[in-house]
């Protein structure tokens, strides 16, 4: 998927944007469910599984994702938290949707490391996100006009929600 492009809608970027790639997956299965043409589903199935598979070159063996991987091939190994956040859901989806129960592992190792790495639990909220030296990052915000309990909240809910409607966890 692509992040900037033209007033013509042509890319004028080459980045990989994990995050976005995962999230783009399950919401777009989504708004194929909601619009309820089986057929569409169907379709969109394919797609966002591969979407999804193709994001998880983001994924770390400490279950973090990195955020993204610049054109040039250089890596951006912040593990920012909506990113973190998005990839739970993501691989919710994967293990539901897809058929890829081994997923529910892997979101389940990056929820340990969203509770070891972002969560403040001595002030509440989720730190933007960890340094590539695996620092807390204080220069930007814990709220503001980018930063929101919008993607944490919404992972707790949507994640809850898939899972509760699994019969096989």
């Amino acid at each position: 998927m692509g992040l900037f492009f033209d007033d013509d809608m042509h890319r004028v970027d080459s980045d990989i944007s994990y995050g976005h790639d995962i999230e783009a997956s399950w919401l777009m299965l989504e708004a194929a469910q909601v619009i309820g043409n089986e057929n569409l589903t169907d379709k969109t199935l394919e797609v966002t599984k591969n979407l999804a598979i193709a994001a998880l070159e983001g994924m770390q063996p400490d279950g973090s994702m990195i955020y993204e991987l610049h054109g040039n091939g250089k890596k951006d190994e912040e593990r920012h938290w909506w990113v973190q956040a998005e990839n739970i859901v993501g691989l919710t989806y994967l293990a539901k949707f897809h058929d890829m129960p081994e997923a529910l592992d892997k979101a389940w190792l990056c929820w340990e490391y969203v509770k070891a790495n972002i969560v403040d639990d001595k002030n509440g909220e989720w730190y933007w996100s960890r340094l590539p030296d695996r620092s807390i990052n204080r220069r930007d915000d814990k709220a503001g006009f980018w930063k929101c309990p919008y993607h944490n909240s919404r992972m707790c809910l949507e994640t809850s929600k898939q899972l509760t409607s699994m019969s096989n966890v």
